[in-house]
């Protein structure tokens, strides 16, 4: 019996598999990526590209090339002429508008840490943060370590401890790699001190009845150059601050109204017995004794009516009858008319126990640099050294100005100034006794708690099934960023995509050419994986209820297209919204009190000179100056009165 053997059939793809998903990338801001698709079906087959939010018209080759802007999710969709289709995996191009130098010129995609972690000094029982950010394609996982040992549980770019014990101290480093690479942090020490216990402290130990603080940074100027380290710089500062037991409010980008009216309700917060502190990072110039703070939406050139008296503050301050108040100003102190008489210091109140600190002398500069990545201002940087010891406030600010003068980049160029009418051994880490609960706490305890609670956490459930949590977090007291998650998916949905929005629109003023970068760390701090982030600035403007707008974009499973549902959440006037700052409708004798003191906050011209960013690398300083040209001679006054002021125009410049 004969018979012939079978041929081999050669088997046909009748259906559409996509062999090679676009992967997730890291990138700095308008780097040049390409994401790509690869599948096997019948016939040619063509492609189609969308972000989570809209369809990307004229994408329809296998690879996108794109030059990322923002961090955005992207999926291609591949089809036949049989009217087949399949959806890739979604691509997550993460976008980090950071400090990008030592990328290399023909960069890969191999790991490349642009932030490193920072040694840390932690009491015991408060938060540990520890971070560190790396570029890389694909996305770069992240493995932290302690003595050596992986903590399995902290594999993302930002470690977080939020109650330290002891054995949280030692060594910390993190392995950063993707398929093309493995790379290593520096490893930095964990320090974790105890807490001052009250009750063990000698019964003549000084106390406040309270501690309030109130931190300002001016960073994007309308008319002027924008700064770069009063973010960071209030950030960290309030963070430590809050260790020591201070009611923190912490503030960017003020208009001279909203100055004045923050400083008023600082003051409201202070009493008999009460520790207050006033911080300022921004533009600001001395004339005459006195120092003036700039607001952002000051013209060119400067005028008097744009200016916040810093000796103003103190001297409303000292009226609340404060067991201690302190001012510590990060600005310039440079006056440029010579022709000037040299400037005559006005006398503190009788009252005593006040301190001021400058972070450079009469007539210099301050500078500011890139230290590992982060904007500082020099000052700053060894404030947040040393503001933690128990020691004599004045004593903790030599040691500012010992390691400041050492610092090679402006030895010789900017040395600490203090001046004080200390009757006592006040320290910001005395503890705070009250004596029972008054009236005036309890008010000081609801006006401080609507400037910084958050808005709670919702769970919204979506008609097709899906639940989304929306959850917030501030970044500062007029900065709430909210965070959407997909927490359940619905039977027929896939592929679930949120997006936010706010009603009113509220906008980003630190994202942009030539914005801060050191903002979008902090978002990447706070920020736990969620599938969408909404960053909303400038809440003091805010005069009616916040609505934020929850946008879900899914694939119906069984019509295969793209859908989406949509939910509100009321969130009110959150944080410092609260406060409002901004001017509402007066009687005439309303304005004028208020006009009054404005006034009183505001005498003479001119503002802090200009940070600048540095020209010449991250090690270089950059300052903050003005130019300025009297025009009508100036006086000796050693107590200024209302309308004693010049007619002088300041003009900042970069060098």
């Amino acid at each position: 019996m004969t018979g012939s053997r079978p041929n081999p059939c050669r088997i046909m793809i009748r259906e559409i598999v996509i062999v090679r998903h676009p992967v997730s990338v890291c990138v700095p801001v308008n780097h040049q990526v390409t994401l790509s698709v690869r599948a096997e079906g019948t016939g040619i087959l063509k492609y189609q590209w969308f972000t989570s939010d809209e369809e990307l018209r004229g994408s329809t080759e296998a690879d996108l090339t794109i030059k990322a802007k923002d961090t955005k999710l992207y999926v291609c969709r591949v089809h036949d002429h049989r009217a087949n289709y399949e959806f890739s995996e979604w691509a997550k191009v993460k976008v980090l508008d950071i400090d990008k130098s030592g990328l290399p010129v023909h960069w890969q995609g191999e790991p490349h840490i642009a932030v490193n972690p920072k040694p840390q000094t932690v009491r015991q029982g408060t938060k540990l943060t520890l971070r560190c950010t790396a570029f890389g394609i694909p996305t770069p996982h992240y493995q932290w370590y302690r003595n050596g040992q992986p903590l399995l549980d902290k594999t993302g770019d930002t470690l977080q401890i939020d109650h330290t014990t002891a054995e949280h101290g030692g060594s910390y480093l993190c392995s950063i790699s993707n398929v093309l690479e493995e790379r290593w942090t520096e490893a930095v020490d964990v320090d974790i001190v105890l807490p001052v216990l009250t009750d063990q402290l000698p019964p003549a130990a000084l106390t406040a009845t309270d501690k309030v603080a109130l931190l300002i940074g001016n960073l994007n100027y309308t008319n002027h150059p924008n700064l770069m380290a009063p973010v960071m710089d209030v950030h960290e500062l309030a963070n430590l601050l809050q260790q020591l037991g201070f009611r923190v409010v912490s503030l960017l980008d003020l208009t001279k109204e909203e100055m004045v009216a923050a400083i008023e309700k600082f003051t409201q917060l202070l009493d008999r017995g009460v520790y207050g502190l006033f911080y300022y990072a921004g533009h600001g110039y001395e004339h005459a004794g006195r120092n003036y703070l700039v607001a952002v939406d000051a013209p060119q050139p400067y005028r008097p009516e744009n200016c916040v008296c810093v000796q103003r503050v103190m001297l409303s301050m000292q009226k609340r009858r404060t067991a201690l108040s302190v001012i510590l100003l990060d600005t310039c102190r440079k006056w440029y008319n010579q022709d000037c008489i040299p400037s005559g210091i006005m006398p503190l109140g009788p009252t005593g126990n006040t301190v001021y600190g400058y972070a450079t002398c009469e007539d210099a500069e301050a500078f500011e640099v890139q230290d590992g990545g982060k904007s500082t201002g020099i000052f700053t940087k060894y404030l947040n050294e040393h503001i933690l010891q128990t020691d004599k406030v004045t004593h903790v600010l030599e040691r500012v100005s010992e390691d400041l003068s050492r610092d090679p980049l402006v030895r010789g160029k900017q040395g600490v100034e203090i001046k004080h009418t200390l009757k006592e051994a006040r320290s910001l880490a005395d503890p705070v006794r009250t004596a029972g609960h008054t009236r005036e706490l309890h008010l000081r305890d609801a006006c401080w708690k609507r400037a910084n609670e958050l808005p709670r956490k919702k769970r919204l459930m979506f008609l097709c099934g899906v639940e989304v949590e929306v959850s917030f977090s501030a970044l500062f007291s007029n900065v709430l960023v909210a965070f959407a998650t997909v927490k359940t998916t619905g039977p027929r949905t896939q592929d679930c995509t949120v997006t936010l929005s706010s009603k009113p629109p509220m906008e980003d003023i630190f994202s942009g050419p030539g914005r801060s970068d050191e903002m979008d760390s902090l978002l990447f701090k706070t920020s736990d994986n969620p599938d969408c982030t909404l960053r909303l600035c400038g809440l003091q403007k805010l005069k009616e209820s916040l609505l934020i707008k929850v946008d879900l974009h899914y694939t119906h499973k069984d019509s295969k297209l793209r859908q989406t549902e949509s939910q509100q959440v009321d969130i009110g006037e959150p944080l410092v919204a609260s406060w409002k700052l901004y001017r509402r409708n007066q009687t005439t004798a309303t304005k004028k009190q208020e006009g009054a003191c404005a006034q009183s906050m505001g005498n003479i011209s001119s503002s802090k000179p200009p940070l600048h960013h540095s020209q010449a690398g991250p090690c270089r300083p950059f300052t903050r100056k003005a130019v300025c040209a009297a025009k009508v001679a100036v006086t000796r006054s050693n107590e200024p009165e209302e309308n004693d002021e010049t007619e002088l125009h300041c003009f900042a410049h970069r060098h």
